[in-house]
């Protein structure tokens, strides 16, 4: 889960070739269903469900004319900006799983100001908000008091697994195993955006990583229905 792979969507693929090229190798490493989540934020990619939708369309008839065995859905991962706000008043959103997870990012400036309360608004609505890569945010390095205080509020977190082999540097990957050593991680996702991740993917985890993540209280398996 988490992965953006609705070409011309986002800063994810770019066409149905490379999305292809993704999903073959997904499916080589025995991946059976996949999530993928555009982004959506005012400013950079005011996707609309109805888009998301179309796209999804498209993928879905390539991993039938490939004979892809696998699966895939979509929902997206929303920027906490005014604009979500607006389309939680409204209730257009696009969740997954039954419990009706929302994905949602902060800005990498700094967290919303009203974070706690966008949070309680996502749970009044029925929502269970999960928070994109805790790790890669480097506020949170300086302040993990607010990220405990976050997951006492009912915020799940989704660890990016490229976090832990180098992908976003040092500090994010010493952010992951912190993350791990609370167990605190309810998702693994990829955050695979191109062909070229694929490579980093691959690359083997620490034994006591690998250790750490078979310690979590990881959601994933449920997702597959």
């Amino acid at each position: 889960m988490h992965s953006h792979l609705l070409p011309g969507l986002d800063d994810g693929v770019s066409s149905l070739d490379e999305t292809l090229e993704c999903l073959q190798q997904l499916s080589a490493w025995g991946v059976q269903k996949v999530i993928t989540t555009p982004h959506i934020s005012r400013d950079w990619y005011p996707n609309t469900v109805e888009g998301i939708q179309q796209g999804l369309a498209q993928v879905r008839d390539l991993i039938t004319e490939h004979n892809l065995p696998l699966t895939i859905d979509a929902a997206a991962e929303y920027l906490l900006d005014d604009f979500f706000v607006e389309l939680l008043k409204t209730g257009d959103l696009l969740s997954f799983g039954e419990k009706r997870y929302l994905l949602v990012e902060t800005g990498w400036a700094s967290a919303p100001l009203q974070l706690a309360d966008i949070l309680f608004r996502i749970q009044t609505r029925g929502y269970v908000p999960v928070l994109a890569h805790p790790e890669r945010y480097s506020y949170y390095h300086r302040d993990r008091e607010s990220l405990a205080m976050l997951r006492e509020a009912g915020c799940l977190f989704q660890l990016n697994s490229m976090s832990l082999n180098g992908r976003y540097g040092i500090h994010v990957a010493q952010q992951a195993r912190y993350l791990l050593e609370q167990h605190w991680v309810d998702f693994l996702g990829s955050d695979l955006h191109r062909a070229r991740d694929l490579k980093t993917m691959i690359k083997p985890l620490a034994r006591k990583d690998m250790e750490l993540l078979q310690e979590q209280p990881l959601q994933n398996d449920t997702l597959l229905s």
